[in-house]
C-alpha cells in the first residue's frame, strides 16, 4: 500500500501543477478547499491522535510541542519564503530567478516532509496513516500548484516550471518511501506526531488560507474551505476517529 500511496503523491502534486497551467483563474477554489482539508485533518485527526499517544495526563505537554511546531514551521515560512505572491517587481531580473528557484525548493522541502509525515502516520496506525494521506493528497496537489506559480510569477518560464514541478512532485514519494527504513519508538512519534500537528495548524490557517484569499476574496473561497473541513470530518468519523 504504502508505494501506492507514495505513487498517489507524486501523481497528486504532478496534476496540481498541470492544472496551475492551464488554468490559473481558478486555483483560489482549490487552494480554499485544500486549506479547509489541511486544518479539518489537523482538528479531528492530528490533535486526537496527539493527546492519545502522549496521554491525556500530559496535555500540557503536548500543547507546547504542538506550539512549538507551529513556531519551527512559522521560521521555515518566513526564513525560505514559501509564498508566490510577495512584490518583486523592482528586482533585477536575476533576482526573480533566485527567487523562484528558493521558493520552489523550499516549496520541494516541505513536500518532502509531508511525506514523512504520512509514513510516520502509518506508524502509529494504519487508519490515522490513510487520514494523514488524504489529506496530504490535497495538499500535494496545492504544492503542485504553488510551485509552478511561483516560477511562473519570478520568469515566465514554462520549462522551468515543469521542472521544479517534477522535483516537487518526487519528494513526498521520497520522503514516504524513506519512512520504510526509519522506525520510532511510539514515545518518539507521539513527539513526532505532535510536531507535526502544530506544523499542519500554521500550514492550513497561515499558509493555504490566506493565499487562497490572494486577490480573490470571494465567499465562493469561504465555502470550498468550509467544504474542505467538513469532508474531513466526515471521512475521520466514517473511519471511527
Amino acid at each position: 500500500m504504502i508505494p501506492l500511496i507514495a505513487l498517489g503523491a507524486f501523481l497528486f502534486t504532478l496534476v496540481g501543477g498541470l492544472v496551475a497551467l492551464r488554468f490559473r483563474d481558478r486555483l483560489h477554489l482549490i487552494l480554499g478547499f485544500s486549506a479547509g482539508a489541511v486544518v479539518g485533518v489537523t482538528f479531528f485527526d492530528l490533535l486526537p491522535e496527539t493527546i492519545k499517544l502522549i496521554g491525556p495526563e500530559k496535555i500540557p505537554l503536548a500543547t507546547v510541542l504542538i506550539a512549538f511546531g507551529f513556531v519551527i514551521y512559522l521560521i521555515i515560512d518566513r526564513t525560505l519564503a514559501l509564498h508566490s505572491h510577495q512584490d518583486h517587481c523592482d528586482k533585477p531580473r536575476h533576482q526573480h530567478h533566485e527567487r523562484g528557484a528558493l521558493g520552489a525548493l523550499s516549496l520541494s522541502l516541505h513536500s518532502l516532509v509531508d511525506g514523512l509525515a504520512v509514513g510516520f502516520a502509518f506508524q502509529a496506525s494504519p487508519t490515522i496513516g490513510l487520514i494523514v494521506t488524504a489529506a496530504i493528497l490535497t495538499h500535494g496537489f496545492s504544492d503542485g500548484i504553488n510551485t509552478v506559480g511561483i516560477i511562473l510569477k519570478n520568469t515566465s518560464d514554462r520549462k522551468r516550471a515543469i521542472r521544479w514541478l517534477a522535483l516537487d512532485a518526487a519528494a513526498p514519494a521520497i520522503g514516504i518511501l524513506a519512512t520504510y527504513f526509519i522506525i520510532v519508538p511510539q514515545s518518539t512519534l507521539a513527539i513526532i506526531l505532535a510536531l507535526f500537528t502544530g506544523s499542519f495548524f500554521y500550514l492550513g490557517a497561515s499558509d493555504l488560507l490566506p493565499e487562497s484569499h490572494h486577490d480573490h476574496p470571494t465567499a465562493w473561497t469561504t465555502v470550498a474551505t468550509i467544504l474542505g473541513i467538513a469532508l474531513l470530518f466526515i471521512i475521520t468519523r466514517f473511519a471511527g476517529i
